[in-house]
């Protein structure tokens, strides 16, 4: 039998226990460490949500990486056509770690309504285009089918239809400036096929997306002559690596950029998530280790004529400190359970019913994305756990200046 749990276990579970001058100390102590693991648990995954949130999107709309012309890198809009001709399309076999390679193309236009008129982005797309990225962003409609003839559906996000009020199945005109001076526009007439909203104010007031061969026409490319590449990898921790290759492996007149070079303001931001996470994980252990150590103490204060008993009776000091770690790991344990039954629970209702909400100006996302790993979880547990014991083996070594004598007679 393990003497010194079956002691822990009886002071745990003794009458006494309860109404002890130690015992508001025990409940704040509990209470520190289950407030801790809430908001450890709450941090790290809103915050982890948000970064994977943020780069789900820029890349829906962008691809991780994109190919394209020297003259054209910091512009939306494409200006000298790509043969489509390239060793990379339309699979990029020389570099490992690619998933998927597809064509675009992108020209200014605006949209002219009876009562209101928009400047947008038309990026065209083939039938090669992923479809998945932007399929759980349909809020209404389907999306359209450039696989067969050349058509006038088009997707267009729902802050541009609300201001130009316009719903699925309403046509409307845009006008693409030429290059050329002195020429009327060119005109064409789409229809609505389907509604999105991203969330990501910067691309839903700026694309509408729509069959790449209106942008082939209306620049007079060939079938063959494309704008931009979009090139999407099977592991987004492995972009940069990943970018340089293919930058190596693709042609001298062409450039590659990944959405963390094009985009570097925004992931410069998220990164201050992770030194957030870092402070609030720091802090909240902190405060929970000093509430331990301060129960421990009194505890041991408490128990000072037991320990006196115990000494005198032959037990060492290494023994009778093991009685106060398992009672103190109960107390761990116990904060542990309820940080991580309330912080799971408040998670799990914010994916399922989303009652955070965010303004998309600010945090680009509409309301507090949630990632529930239960590997970060357990992490998390078992740091904690693992910190506070080994700073209460501190406080625990005031046993071994105790004297048998002075305890048996402590008051």
């Amino acid at each position: 039998m393990n003497l010194e749990y079956f002691i822990a276990k009886r002071l745990i579970t003794a009458k006494d226990y309860k109404s002890s001058i130690s015992a508001p100390i025990i409940k704040i102590a509990i209470s520190a460490i289950a407030i801790g693991m809430i908001m450890m648990i709450v941090s790290v995954a809103t915050g982890i949500g948000l970064q994977q949130k943020i780069r789900e999107k820029i890349s829906a709309f962008n691809g991780h990486i994109i190919i394209s012309n020297y003259d054209n890198n910091q512009s939306e809009v494409t200006l000298v056509p790509i043969s489509k001709k390239q060793d990379f399309y339309p699979k990029f076999t020389a570099v490992s770690g690619v998933s998927h390679v597809q064509a675009i193309a992108s020209k200014a236009g605006i949209i002219r309504t009876e009562t209101a008129f928009e400047g947008i982005i038309f990026k065209g797309v083939g039938s090669d285009y992923k479809w998945d990225n932007i399929k759980e962003y349909l809020v209404s409609g389907k999306l359209p089918d450039f696989s067969k003839n050349v058509n006038q559906e088009v997707l267009i996000s729902q802050f541009l239809a609300n201001r130009l009020n316009l719903k699925v199945g309403d046509s409307f005109n845009t006008f693409f400036i030429k290059e050329s001076q002195n020429q009327l526009p060119n005109i064409r007439r789409f229809q609505i096929k389907g509604i999105f909203n991203s969330g990501f104010q910067e691309f839903d007031a700026t694309y509408v997306i729509g069959d790449i061969r209106h942008m082939q026409r209306i620049n007079k490319w060939a079938p063959d002559q494309v704008g931009a590449f979009e090139v999407f990898v099977n592991d987004f921790n492995n972009i940069k690596s990943i970018g340089e290759q293919v930058y190596e492996q693709t042609s001298s007149t062409l450039d590659s950029k990944t959405i963390i070079e094009k985009y570097s303001y925004i992931f410069e931001w998220l990164q201050l998530f992770d030194f957030n996470i870092i402070v609030i994980l720091v802090v909240m252990i902190l405060v929970a280790t000093i509430n331990m150590v301060v129960a421990l103490l009194v505890l041991i204060l408490e128990r000072t004529q037991m320990i006196g008993i115990l000494k005198a009776l032959g037990s060492n000091n290494w023994s009778v400190r093991k009685i106060f770690l398992y009672n103190a790991f109960y107390l761990i344990v116990r904060g542990l359970f309820w940080g991580n039954l309330i912080g799971i629970s408040l998670l799990l209702i914010q994916q399922q019913f989303g009652i955070i909400q965010l303004n998309p100006e600010n945090y680009y996302v509409n309301q507090a994305p949630v990632y529930l790993n239960w590997g970060y979880i357990l992490l998390l547990n078992l740091l904690t756990v693992a910190v506070c014991f080994f700073v209460l083996l501190i406080p625990s070594y005031i046993i071994t200046k105790i004297s048998p004598v002075k305890a048996i007679r402590f008051d």
